[in-house]
C-alpha cells in the first residue's frame, strides 16, 4: 500500500532494539511514516553487545523442537515465531548483505560473526524507507489526551500523536545499554497487567569455599546439569560466587521457580560423555602412589572441575574407584539465589498475555502494540532470544496494519 505524503498513516516505535527496528521496517515497507524514539545516544546497543562474541541470529533445529525452547510462552509469541520462523530470519539477514552459516552446535551466525555490519546495513535500509530516528528521547507515558510524551536530553518535552504505537523497550537487563525496565511503572499505573521482571539467562549464586575464587572464569565443559527430571548437557563457567553459562540458562525457568520455595540443589555430572563403568575402569588404572588429584586429572577432569568436586564433597575425596566415580557423576551443588537482574543476559516476565489481544495490542489502549522482551516470555540463549524479538516485531507491525484496516 503506497500513500501520498499527506495521507500516510503515522506510527511511533518506542525502542530502537531488534524488535522495534523490525516493527519499523515492516510498517515503513507498508507505506507508513515511522518515527523511532530511543533514550540512548545510538540505536541497537544491546544488539551490538550481544554480537561481541559472535552474533547468534537463530537456530537450525526443526521448528517444533525450536518452539519447545520457549516453554510456557504465550500463544501469541509462538504464533509470531511460526509466522516468521528461523528461515525467514536467515533470508532477512542475507537480504541485508550478511551471508549466514550454521555452526557445529546448529546455531546460525552471520559469516562476519559480528552485529555491527548487519546493524549498519539495517539502519541504511530504514533510512532509505524514510524512517526517522530520535535518539536521547526518553518515553514518559501518555498525557491526559492520550498523546505520547518524551523528554529530550536538552530538557525539552516532546509530544507525538501517532495513528499507532509499538512499544519495544526491552526488559531490565544490561540497563546501561538502554533497557532499564522503567516502562513497568508507566504501564502498571495505566492499568496494564505486567508480570514482575526477573533475571533470565543469568548466573546463580552457590557460595563457594574461599579457595574456589581462583577458578573464577574457568569453564566446566561437557557436563550434564540436572534438576529433578530435567537435564541439560553443555558448558558452564565458574564465577566468584557460583556458576553461569548455557547449561544453566536452559534450566533457568525451573531453577527460578524452585528457588521461590528456598535453596535448590542441582547435580552435575562432570564426565557426562563417559559411562559410570568406563569411568571406574579409568580411575582404577591409577598408579600406586598417585594422589587423588593426579588420578582425577588423568581421568579427564580439569583443575576447576576438581575444585568443584572438592567443594561439594570435601578435600578428602575417596580413593576407591567406585565411590570416586559415583561422586564425579553426581556432584550436588546448592543454589542459594539468582544473580541480580542488571547482570542477566535477558529478563523473564513482562506485559501479561491477558493484557494483549491476539495481535499484541494492549486491550485497554487501542492502537498500542507491544513487541520483543517487553512481552512475558522466556527462552535460553542459542538464537532463541533474537528470533523471538524479530518475530514479535513483525507480528506487532502486522497487528498495526490489521487494526488500521479495520
Amino acid at each position: 500500500m503506497t500513500q501520498s505524503e499527506n495521507s500516510r498513516s503515522h506510527a511511533v516505535v518506542v525502542g530502537g532494539g531488534p524488535a522495534g527496528l523490525m516493527a519499523a521496517e515492516q510498517l515503513a515497507k507498508a507505506g507508513w511514516q515511522v518515527d523511532v524514539y530511543d533514550r540512548m545516544p545510538s540505536l541497537g546497543r544491546k544488539f551490538l553487545m550481544a554480537g561481541r562474541g559472535g552474533l547468534n541470529l537463530t537456530h537450525s533445529e526443526d521448528l517444533d523442537t525450536f518452539l519447545a525452547r520457549y516453554g510456557a510462552a504465550p500463544a501469541s509469541v509462538v504464533s509470531a515465531i511460526r509466522a516468521f520462523p528461523p528461515g525467514d530470519v536467515i533470508v532477512w539477514a542475507e537480504g541485508l548483505g550478511e551471508e549466514t552459516f550454521v555452526g557445529t552446535s546448529g546455531r546460525v551466525f552471520p559469516r562476519s560473526m559480528k552485529a555491527s555490519p548487519l546493524l549498519r546495513a539495517w539502519l541504511r535500509r530504514l533510512d532509505g524507507l524514510g524512517v526517522r530516528f530520535h535518539a536521547r528521547s526518553t518515553w514518559r507515558g501518555w498525557d491526559a489526551d492520550g498523546a505520547l510524551i518524551f523528554d529530550a536530553a536538552s530538557g525539552e518535552r516532546m509530544v507525538a500523536r501517532p495513528d499507532a504505537t509499538v512499544l519495544a523497550l526491552g526488559g531490565a537487563s544490561w540497563p546501561r545499554l538502554g533497557s532499564d525496565g522503567g516502562w513497568v511503572k508507566i504501564l502498571t499505573e495505566a492499568g496494564v497487567a505486567v508480570t514482575p521482571l526477573q533475571p533470565a539467562n543469568c548466573g546463580f549464586r552457590i557460595g563457594w569455599s574461599d579457595y574456589m575464587g581462583k577458578f573464577a572464569g574457568e569453564p566446566l565443559k561437557r557436563i550434564t546439569v540436572s534438576l529433578g527430571e530435567a537435564t541439560v548437557t553443555g558448558e558452564v563457567i565458574v564465577t566468584a560466587d557460583g556458576l553461569e553459562g548455557g547449561a544453566l540458562y536452559a534450566l533457568g525457568a525451573e531453577i527460578r521457580s524452585a528457588l521461590a520455595q528456598g535453596p535448590v540443589t542441582i547435580t552435575i555430572d562432570l564426565r557426562s560423555g563417559l559411562s559410570a563403568e568406563d569411568l571406574v575402569r579409568l580411575l582404577a588404572k591409577a598408579r600406586k602412589g598417585d594422589t587423588v588429584t593426579n588420578t582425577l586429572r588423568k581421568s579427564g577432569l580439569s583443575p576447576a572441575a576438581i575444585g568443584v568436586l572438592r567443594d561439594a564433597f570435601g578435600r578428602n575425596l575417596p580413593d576407591n574407584p567406585y565411590a570416586l566415580a559415583a561422586a564425579i557423576k553426581s556432584v550436588p551443588l546448592t543454589i542459594k539465589s539468582v544473580q541480580s537482574i542488571d547482570r542477566a543476559i535477558s529478563t523473564a516476565g513482562g506485559v501479561a498475555a491477558e493484557a494483549l489481544d491476539d495481535h499484541l495490542m494492549v486491550r485497554t489502549r487501542p492502537g498500542v502494540f507491544v513487541a520483543g522482551e517487553m512481552l512475558d516470555w522466556d527462552a535460553p540463549t542459542g538464537g532463541y532470544l533474537l528470533q523471538a524479538c524479530l518475530a514479535t516485531g513483525v507480528a506487532a507491525a502486522n497487528g498495526v496494519l490489521a487494526w488500521k484496516a479495520g
